[in-house]
């Protein structure tokens, strides 16, 4: 769900809310008691093929404080907004609250607009992100809850493929401090932009080492608007803001694709950092360094190529993890390094 669009006449200056519990209201802070509440907070863009099973999963967290279900709906066509509001008896009878609001524009505003609004019409203390495509585990909400009142400075996730966004969960007083989430629209990563924020503001992230969550990857989801050299690029600015401005010189652990690929994407001042390539493969080290034939230097930087025992740390180990049958691990392990310190991730 992503794109750039213009509010019409079509949107509704207040959401619907639909509670039948007494102390149920509508403002922006929690009733008095309600200060543990978890506010589901859900964008919607045509997502009425995947609906029914998101909603149901909500109803079926085995979390016993009180819960709200906040969701925008970003111009959806498909009869989505109406088919949740069928959804609302259900709710109610639940003991749970509904809010829905979004607009009629035939142009989304985006992913990123959609969750702020939904987040503006939330009033939970905690704010469990949750797409509309997915599917939560019955503990889901439980399990985060309480790891976000033991700690409210962090950003919770979970087992699975990625610490961005699909299983996020974090306290509002939080979220309030990184900000909003970008409404650029359409190719903006809003979750990976609010996730290097958080950082920067010395959060954490913490998970909750169980699957709570069944991540749906389809041909119509919203990261595939993304383009990977989008997220590339961010990935290498944040790795020069936040690491490699820390280091006089690094080695680049990986001479193949990956490695040169990241080498030839630093800026010139960072070039210039990287004393060696080290890898285990004979051939590459045999060849004794790697000529950068793009460069507009002369001569053209060679960059050695050692034998990951012959090279110094630190490293950016650009190696997939658990694609090598533990033999990274094995040899990172083998030198007594500490991630952090000695070395990053970057694959």
């Amino acid at each position: 769900m992503s794109g750039k669009q213009e509010l019409s006449g079509g949107s509704e200056p207040e959401p619907k809310r639909f509670c039948e519990r007494s102390g149920c209201h509508g403002g922006g802070e929690p009733a008095e008691g309600d200060s543990d509440t978890v506010s589901v907070i859900m964008p919607v863009f045509n997502a009425s093929d995947w609906l029914d099973e998101c909603l149901q999963a909500i109803l079926e967290q085995d979390f016993q404080g009180r819960m709200e279900l906040c969701v925008f709906d970003d111009g959806s066509t498909d009869g989505s907004r109406e088919l949740v509001e069928r959804w609302r008896p259900k709710f109610e009878d639940r003991g749970i609250s509904v809010l829905i609001s979004g607009h009629k524009s035939s142009s989304p505003r985006g992913v990123g607009y959609a969750k702020n609004q939904a987040v503006s019409q939330s009033s939970g203390r905690f704010l469990c992100f949750q797409d509309a495509d997915d599917v939560m585990k019955p503990q889901r909400v439980r399990l985060q809850q309480e790891a976000a009142a033991a700690n409210p400075t962090a950003v919770y996730t979970s087992h699975g493929p990625t610490v961005i966004m699909p299983s996020w969960f974090c306290s509002r007083s939080w979220f309030e401090k990184v900000g909003q989430f970008h409404e650029g629209g359409k190719g903006v990563p809003e979750d990976l932009l609010f996730f290097y924020q958080s950082l920067r503001l010395g959060g954490l992230v913490l998970r909750v080492d169980e699957c709570l969550l069944v991540y749906r990857y389809h041909e119509h989801a919203a990261t595939h608007s993304v383009l990977e050299q989008t997220i590339w690029d961010l990935r290498v600015d944040f790795l020069q803001e936040r690491v490699l401005s820390q280091w006089d010189s690094f080695t680049i652990w990986n001479a193949g694709k990956q490695g040169r690929k990241l080498y030839r994407s630093l800026r010139p001042d960072n070039q210039s950092k990287v004393k060696a390539f080290c890898d285990v493969d004979e051939n590459k080290i045999k060849k004794g360094f790697y000529t950068y034939e793009e460069s507009k230097e002369r001569p053209k930087p060679k960059i050695p190529v050692l034998h990951f025992r012959n090279a110094s740390p630190p490293f950016i180990v650009c190696v997939k993890l658990d694609m090598t049958d533990g033999v990274l691990e094995g040899n990172l392990h083998s030198l007594q390094l500490t991630e952090g310190v000695h070395y990053y991730h970057f694959n």
